[in-house]
């Protein structure tokens, strides 16, 4: 599957997800290696649907957070079913994506 549509590249809430402080122009951190630093630079000067698709691709590669559920593993689908259930038979209150989209954007500003 590929990542655009997994993570909704150029959709309305990507776009306003903050840019990375870090600028070419700047420098980057000293910790940061200098090949990292030379990909980095190359990577930014590239379109945004480019770079949306290096940050997903990369977020993909790293470990996800412990004790979470693996999302091809049996438990992870049972659980995607149980919600769908859940859902459709209305023992779940929807909330509309306007009020779901400004908690996350707020969620992410705090950081």
């Amino acid at each position: 599957m590929r990542t655009e549509a997994l993570y909704g590249v150029g959709g309305s809430f990507a776009s306003r997800l903050r840019a990375p402080t870090v600028r070419a122009s700047e420098g980057y951190p000293d910790e940061m290696e200098s090949d990292a630093a030379t990909v980095l630079q190359e990577a930014l000067a590239l379109s945004d649907r480019d770079r949306a698709g290096i940050a997903a691709e990369l977020l993909a590669s790293l470990p996800g957070p412990k004790g979470g559920l693996e999302v091809d593993s049996d438990e992870w689908l049972r659980e995607i079913e149980g919600r769908a259930r859940s859902a459709r038979s209305g023992d779940t209150i929807p909330e509309d994506w306007a009020t779901v989209e400004h908690l996350i954007l707020r969620k992410l500003s705090s950081r």
